[in-house]
């Protein structure tokens, strides 16, 4: 019997030396990136220039060639591995390749529906594949008809409007309780999300949405502002067997002085390296029982609400009265191998007792249990129980 041939669907970042510095001399490293800025928080700079940002974020989404290396480990072990790099030649090496199934980490690049291109493509080809489907991942990236569909199903989110035309900003923000945050509409990976965001009035809001609207040329989201503590959940599973992962609390206090408590652009990629990881993260959360079973219970409702499958990481914040809040659904988490980087879906799965291979594992093996598709390796059978973690949810 022939082994599982396994499709790897992925964007791979530029090298350093692929992309044109837009910046001026001694902005950048010599190797690329971008420095440091360890002497004052966003908050306390000039905003970016346009170019200053496409060099910063354009590609954050995207996975580096180790990541991609360490998902195809990983995946080895239950079956052959073909990579099938999502550019312009993805659709015809698809249907050379014919995998049995597609394990999708690709985020695409142009359009609002980006992230859906890849599925999309393999439903047209009748080929099964990891993770949400092309509506749940269009769905997501859109945050304003997320909120609206978590909204609709009674599931907590911050109040907002989305400006469309600077000249609409005044009457949606005068629904709304100052302080407010803005974000643009169609963005992942912190993408345009610097300390600028948060506006305690209306000049600032003014400026920054403007700011946002230019220089991302798409809609902005300006939502209410919440006050409290911050949380990432990864969620592992489907249906009934969907269990949160330790909860990820959020530590701002080892921010730069002057940092704002959110978990921003550069908080992400700029001031926590691996040479001199930020002590950001705390996993499992320190949380009473009873808020880290209100943060659970959300959780699983928006994953399940948006159609999430197999896996995804969902961002919680508490509100002025602790209640939580679902700030952000992301059904293509991140997933760093290193320790050191502080990928939050791998760190939640190690609190758990799953290592990295074990947690791409799982998430295949469930993908392949949804669709009847029989993993193989060296001619046996490869499938096991996917990992289930307990969440203490009945």
């Amino acid at each position: 019997m022939a082994v599982t041939l396994i499709g790897l669907a992925y964007n791979q970042k530029p090298e350093p030396s692929e992309l044109a510095s837009p910046l001026s001399p001694g902005g950048r490293h010599e190797d690329g990136e971008l420095s440091r800025p360890d002497e004052e928080p966003p908050s306390k700079k000039v905003d970016p220039t346009l170019a200053e940002l496409t060099a910063r974020d354009e590609f954050a989404e995207w996975d580096s060639p180790v990541t991609i290396a360490a998902v195809e480990s990983a995946l080895s072990r239950l079956g052959k591995v073909v990579r099938l790099e999502a550019n312009e030649e993805f659709p015809e090496r698809l249907r050379a390749a014919k995998p049995d199934i597609v394990f999708n980490i690709a985020e695409g690049l142009h359009g609002v529906n980006r992230e859906s291109h890849v599925p999309a493509i393999c439903e047209f080809f009748g080929i099964p594949y990891s993770g949400s489907d092309p509506f749940t991942l269009s769905l997501c990236l859109d945050k304003s008809k997320a909120k609206e569909t978590l909204a609709f199903h009674g599931i907590p989110t911050p109040r907002f409007g989305v400006v469309r035309r600077i000249e609409d900003l005044a009457a949606i923000s005068g629904k709304l309780q100052f302080p407010l945050f803005v974000k643009p509409l169609h963005e992942g990976s912190s993408k345009g999300i610097t300390d600028g965001n948060f506006c305690p009035d209306q000049p600032h809001l003014e400026n920054q949405t403007a700011f946002l609207l230019e220089n991302y040329q798409q809609p902005v989201l300006v939502e209410e502002y919440l006050p409290g503590k911050e949380f990432t959940c990864g969620v592992l599973g489907n249906g009934d067997e969907a269990t949160v992962l330790p909860i990820v609390g959020m530590n701002f206090e080892t921010l730069p002085g002057g940092a704002l408590p959110i978990y921003s652009f550069d908080a992400k990629f700029v001031w926590d390296r691996p040479e001199k990881p930020l002590e950001i993260f705390q996993c499992p959360a320190r949380i009473t029982k009873k808020l880290q079973a209100s943060i659970e219970r959300v959780t699983l409702d928006a994953f399940r609400v948006l159609g999430c499958r197999d896996w995804a990481r969902i961002d919680v914040r508490l509100d002025s009265a602790g209640a939580p809040n679902v700030i952000e659904v992301n059904p293509l988490p991140g997933i760093l191998p290193d320790p050191a980087d502080n990928s939050c879906l791998p760190k939640a799965a190690r609190a758990a007792g799953i290592g990295y291979d074990e947690l791409i594992q799982s998430c295949l093996k469930y993908a392949a249990a949804r669709q009847g598709v029989k993993l193989r390796t060296r001619g046996r059978a490869a499938v096991s129980e996917p990992v289930l973690v307990a969440s203490g949810l009945a």
